[in-house]
Formats: C-alpha cells, sequence, structure tokens
C-alpha cells in the first residue's frame, strides 16, 4: 500500500508571536502537514469532538478504556484494534465506533504527513506521572491527542532551556494542549535545535485517568507489525 503525501494547501493556518516562532495553530486536519515546513517545530489542530463521546469517556470505569500498541498500516486500524476493546469491556455502539473512527482518521493523516506506510499506535490509560519530565521527543515527529483527562504540556521555545534545566522546581509560564485537540510535534531528530520541549501533566494521586493516542513512525522499540508476523514492503513513491 502506498500511502500519499498531504498537501501544505488547506484551511487556515494561524502564527503569531503569541504563539511563539515556528508554533502555529490550524483549523483542518490537511493542515496538519505544515509540520513539514522546515521553520515550524508544532503545529496544533484546535477541534472539537461530539459531546456525547466525550460524557461516555469520562464516565467510563477506566479499566475499560484500552491500553495498546499496535505497528498498523492505515486502513487496518479498525481490525486490529477491536479484539483488544471487546476483550477489556469497552462497550461496543456508536460511542465506541466514533473513537475508533477518529484514531483511524488521524493514523491516515499522520502517515501521509510522515510518509509512512506503517504507524506506530499508542492508545493508552494513563494514571501515573508518565513522562513527567520537561524533554524533547527522540523522534523525527510525534502526534498527540488526549481524548480524556489534561493535555500534554509544552513550553514556548524560549523557555525551553530553563525547563530542561529546573523540571519540577519550573513555575511556568506553562502551555497547554486542549483536550482532543491535535498537536504535531517536531522530534530532536528532525534536525539540529528541532523538538518542543513539552511533558505529560503530573496527575499521580489525583484519581485521574487519562486517555492518550501518540502515533510515531516505525521505530527499533515498534512491536511487529499487524497481523503479528506479516511485513510489508510497499515502497514510497
Amino acid at each position: 500500500m502506498t500511502v500519499p503525501s498531504v498537501s501544505l494547501e488547506g484551511g487556515s493556518v494561524r502564527t503569531s508571536a503569541t504563539l511563539g516562532v515556528g508554533i502555529a495553530t490550524c483549523d483542518a486536519a490537511e493542515d496538519l502537514a505544515t509540520i513539514n515546513k522546515p521553520d515550524m517545530e508544532l503545529v496544533i489542530w484546535r477541534r472539537a469532538l461530539p459531546m456525547c463521546l466525550q460524557t461516555w469517556l469520562d464516565r467510563m470505569d477506566a479499566s475499560c478504556l484500552p491500553d495498546l500498541r499496535i505497528l498498523v498500516r492505515p486502513g487496518d486500524l479498525r481490525r486490529a484494534v477491536e479484539p483488544h476493546l471487546d476483550e477489556i469491556g469497552m462497550p461496543a455502539g456508536d460511542m465506541r465506533d466514533l473513537l475508533v473512527g477518529d484514531v483511524d482518521d488521524l493514523v491516515s493523516a499522520f502517515a501521509g504527513i510522515a510518509r509512512s506506510d506503517l504507524v506506530d499506535v499508542r492508545l493508552e490509560r494513563v494514571s501515573h506521572d508518565s513522562c513527567w519530565k520537561f524533554h524533547r521527543d527522540y523522534v523525527e515527529a510525534r502526534l498527540l491527542t488526549t481524548y480524556r483527562g489534561p493535555g500534554t504540556e509544552w513550553v514556548q521555545p524560549i523557555h525551553a532551556e530553563r525547563a530542561l534545566r529546573a523540571q519540577k522546581r519550573f513555575k511556568g509560564p506553562l502551555e497547554h494542549i486542549r483536550g482532543n485537540d491535535v498537536a504535531l510535534f517536531k522530534g530532536n531528530c528532525a534536525g539540529l535545535g528541532s523538538g518542543i520541549v513539552h511533558r505529560s501533566p503530573p496527575i499521580a494521586g489525583t484519581g485521574c485517568t487519562r486517555l492518550l493516542l501518540s502515533l510515531n513512525k516505525r521505530s527499533d522499540a515498534s512491536p511487529e507489525p499487524w497481523p503479528r508476523g506479516v511485513e510489508h514492503e510497499t515502497p514510497l513513491s
């Protein structure tokens, strides 16, 4: 399967002094591809999902939230995750279909932007201070969205080195990715000086359980492609 590249043209992409150098917001999935511009470090798609989906997820017992990692081709996501959702007891129906459909759409969008036939998908329930340290991702690019709980925290590039040094002592200014917004971060593998400093929000002891989606290109840490033991070697055009 050959994944097409995503055009840089599309809806409205906004940059401003308030957002910071190399940071933009947009109104459409296709505009996440702005991250491929050399001067871009972070693109945030401001969006809203149906309130009924948010309510459904917020009311769900945490044990029924997915916690999985798979390496899939665009289009295979639904077939790959449905058995896991059945196993953990996530209720089937319209709301589950909305969630899986959204993840599927984001996998396809990321594959096109990253020009990757395989996408490393992590859909995780998080109830601890996972990745609480300020850091830059050791990747070319990473897509993040939070379906439940507080979103990823990040700092403007001008404050990055101070946040890395201070860690828990850093008192801000601190930015937040809103729930359901989609953030596409460039990592430090994209080039010298690349990578927005960010962290997972500290939630240990609060009783909060997040549902986080993280999409990456295939790496040495990725699981075997789904279905297990089946390799796909279609070159990109």
